[in-house]
């Protein structure tokens, strides 16, 4: 998932189907990370139970780009430590495409922040510099490589300042494909006994399309080829350009999510198509029943929830939960993790980048919202906190 870059101190560049209700996410059962029966019987009271969606708990934990707090962000090594550490679903991954149509994990097309390629002497002549979504962007990209290629680099630790600690993973994975995924997800199934989820992204899907690279198309074979392109599978899909929702939605049935970035910024598929309304339009009541029309929910910042106060510090929440739970739309915010940076000013403790501060009290504070669940890099951290808030 992208637009959420706010004070990460980097070394580099980097419907057709029903509506759902409001209650979409409910328990199927004891809920991972409850300690005891009380725990667990609070937790169904959140839903009704049932497949899909209905399956998962409330609020729902949402391994971002794996255990990225631990691990280099989409990696193996961090969608496996993300299911050991409890998450209810992983992200994984972000998808971009390569020179010869293969659609890969990484956060960005631009992958010499995530990547080794700097290091390979042999791409040095690929580093480059494009206008991506409006933003003149230098590095390399993963549209410049074929798979064969992608697969010679490894991955490394994306915001090092704040977690020194991962680069000793660096050079230990390779990228992943999304067809890799897919296989790895039905291992991971059978190994541990229950239906691992993924939530896989579409990244920057009106670029990619100029480049004769579309990302839905591609997207829906693979789901189609893999049997997981239904109402009922355990595929959420995800995308910041409605458009690119709205095409998956024509494409397969899996639940389908449309993310948010800040108020005031405009989704770059609107802005190619000269449509003028911003993400403010999006979440009034009309632009919430637009997006009800063919996905099932929003992925929104943090901050359409609770939005800062000039100091950082939390203002009143806004009426955005309401609003969406009203027209049947379930929300799964981004991102809580646990360095000081990344908190609302009265939850930091010390001004150390890489140091965590009071994360219990954020979560608690954003699940008294009413939210279906958060995007996480820290799984374990929201598996504990959702514990203390149900019990609480």
């Amino acid at each position: 998932m992208g637009g959420d870059q706010t004070n990460e101190r980097t070394q580099g560049s980097t419907g057709r189907r029903a509506i759902l209700g409001a209650a979409v996410l409910g328990a199927g059962g004891a809920v991972l990370g409850l300690p005891g029966a009380a725990g667990a019987a609070e937790a169904r009271t959140a839903g009704h139970g049932g497949r899909g969606l209905k399956s998962l708990p409330v609020p729902t934990i949402i391994g971002h780009r794996g255990a990225s707090g631990y691990r280099p962000e989409h990696t193996f090594g961090s969608y496996d430590l993300a299911l050991d550490l409890g998450a209810d679903i992983v992200e994984a991954g972000d998808l971009v495409p390569t020179r010869d149509g293969h659609l890969v994990c990484r956060h960005e097309p631009e992958i010499g922040g995530t990547t080794d390629v700097a290091s390979h002497p042999e791409f040095a002549d690929r580093r480059t510099t494009k206008v991506l979504d409006g933003v003149a962007t230098t590095g390399w990209f993963a549209e410049d490589f074929t798979l064969a290629e992608l697969k010679t680099l490894r991955a490394i630790e994306r915001i090092p300042a704040n977690r020194p600690h991962n680069t000793l993973y660096n050079g230990r994975w390779e990228i992943p494909t999304f067809e890799e995924v897919l296989t790895w997800q039905d291992e991971q199934t059978r190994k541990r006994g229950k239906q691992v989820w993924i939530y896989p992204e579409t990244k920057h899907p009106t670029y990619f399309r100029k480049l004769g690279l579309g990302l839905e198309e591609r997207v829906a074979k693979l789901l189609r080829k893999h049997g997981k392109d239904g109402r009922n599978s355990p595929v959420v899909l995800q995308s910041f350009e409605p458009s690119s929702i709205q095409k998956l939605n024509q494409l397969v049935d899996n639940p389908l999510v449309v993310l948010l970035s800040s108020a005031s910024s405009r989704p770059w598929d609107f802005v190619e198509a000269g449509d003028p309304r911003t993400v403010a339009d999006l979440i009034t009541p009309k632009g919430l029943r637009e997006i009800a029309g063919y996905a099932q929910g929003i992925g929104p910042t943090l901050d359409l929830v609770i939005p800062r106060n000039a100091d950082g510090t939390l203002a009143e929440p806004t009426t955005l939960v309401a609003d969406a739970h009203r027209v049947g739309l379930i929300l799964h915010p981004y991102t809580m993790r646990n360095e000081n940076p990344f908190l609302p000013a009265e939850y930091r403790e010390g001004s150390a980048a890489d140091a965590y501060g009071d994360v219990f009290g954020a979560f608690r504070t954003y699940f008294s919202t009413g939210i279906d669940g958060v995007f996480t890099d820290n799984a374990d951290t929201g598996l504990l906190a959702r514990a203390d808030f149900l019990n609480g």
